[in-house]
């Protein structure tokens, strides 16, 4: 963007309403107002809890995936584990407990990688990113009523190439392995 050219303007959140309640997301109406032209929109926002998805790197350097139905598509998806963020729960503590219950795995040296907005035009969530070293089975699978997943394992190299492939097409999956990168880059580097 050229310098002499002023940046987009910050219209003003006026009030919202919600318009539909789900056990998922809540849809909310909220009316804007741009400043300079005075015109005023109602846009609907999808209101979700965050998000966390988990890289676990076993010790042999192997990323934990799970496979499972999706809906939304209508197809499979290899994705990995992760679920909602509970209300006032630390990130990277809800990461650890969703790579437990849907995958039996714990580990150590877990940390935040980042987070992300999903889908700012229409989402006001965050996902968040969490990194779990050592990561080995070692609980019982804790699914939700709804939850078939198929666990497994697959090299680092192995999933980063079906990811750049098409392999691998979940949008966050693909943000936590840009994330991860660099970070695998320098454990390789060390070993």
């Amino acid at each position: 963007m050229s310098s002499s050219s002023p940046g987009p303007s910050r219209w003003e959140k006026l009030r919202q309403s919600l318009q539909v309640k789900t056990a998922v997301f809540d849809l909310t109406s909220v009316r804007f107002r741009h400043p300079a032209r005075g015109t005023e929109r109602d846009f609907v926002v999808v209101s979700a809890p965050d998000w966390v998805n988990v890289i676990a790197l076993t010790p042999d350097h192997r990323i934990v995936l799970v496979r499972q139905f999706r809906y939304g598509i209508n197809e499979f998806s290899l994705e990995i584990p992760g679920g909602v963020v509970e209300p006032g729960e630390d990130p990277v503590a809800a990461g650890l407990r969703e790579l437990r219950e849907e995958t039996g795995y714990a580990g150590a040296a877990a940390k935040l990688l980042g987070s992300v907005h999903p889908n700012p035009a229409i989402q006001s969530n965050r996902c968040h990113f969490v990194f779990v070293g050592a990561a080995a089975p070692s609980h019982a699978l804790e699914w939700d009523p709804d939850e078939e997943i198929q666990v497994t394992t697959e090299p680092v190299d192995d999933v980063l190439a079906r990811a750049r492939s098409g392999g691998i097409m979940h949008g966050l999956v693909l943000d936590a392995l840009l994330l991860f990168e660099p970070h695998w880059h320098a454990l390789k580097k060390m070993s």
